[in-house]
């Protein structure tokens, strides 16, 4: 069956962000007094504060709401006013647009996130639709936000691949029945991302758009 529809990952695919997300985080953890390694922190980025926290602070449930506000407030404050777009982004996505394809911008960010995104990818006139974490119950890796990007552009899953850079992507998406081409431009190996599922590996972005037409993508 032909590809309809391509869900894209923001932070790590598209945006060059995981690492300022670490610094945030570490920043928080810190500052609430429960310092945790950058390595502990980065192994979980992808997930948003919903599925990071438990898997951090397993036994401070008190602990978690809050310390994820706060990393989302150094986020927004520090960082987000400097991180940019990967080389060949933007492109990637206007590329496949342009042959018909239907965008998604499917992320665990917080929307207000992901509208600064939007801008600085100049890609509002090409994206069909979004879906951030203030819209679901659940962040990867739970199937949520790609659930509801597939019913945002109503595809069956075997219509639309995901494009992300963690496992927390790949294992999200394969639960809503949908396969994952992933990109080595965030934290992860390609070891891990073969054994979430990954049926395709790219350098980045700017690799897979050298590919685009014989990449899993235009099938």
């Amino acid at each position: 069956m032909a590809i309809r529809a391509l869900l894209f990952d923001i932070d790590g695919t598209l945006i060059d962000s995981n690492e300022r997300h670490v610094d945030a985080w570490g920043l928080a953890f810190r500052e609430a007094g429960r310092p945790q390694e950058l390595d502990a922190i980065r192994a979980q980025i992808g997930k948003g504060g919903d599925q990071l926290m438990p898997a951090l602070l397993p036994d401070e449930p008190a602990l978690h709401t809050p310390i994820a506000e706060r990393q989302g407030a150094i986020f927004a404050d520090l960082y987000l006013p400097h991180v940019r777009p990967f080389p060949g982004a933007a492109e990637l996505v206007r590329a496949v647009a342009a042959r018909g394809r239907a965008v998604v911008l499917a992320s665990s960010a917080k929307r207000a996130e992901l509208d600064v995104y939007l801008d600085r990818l100049a890609l509002r006139d090409v994206v069909t639709a979004t879906t951030s974490s203030d819209e679901v119950e659940a962040s990867k890796p739970a199937p949520d936000i790609f659930a509801a990007a597939l019913a945002a552009v109503g595809v069956a899953p075997e219509e639309a691949l995901a494009i992300g850079d963690t496992p927390y992507d790949v294992e999200a998406a394969a639960r809503s029945g949908v396969a994952t081409v992933a990109l080595l431009s965030g934290p992860f190996d390609e070891e891990a991302l073969r054994a979430a599922g990954a049926i395709a590996l790219y350098a980045d972005a700017a690799a897979l758009l050298a590919g685009l037409e014989e990449s899993p993508l235009l099938r």
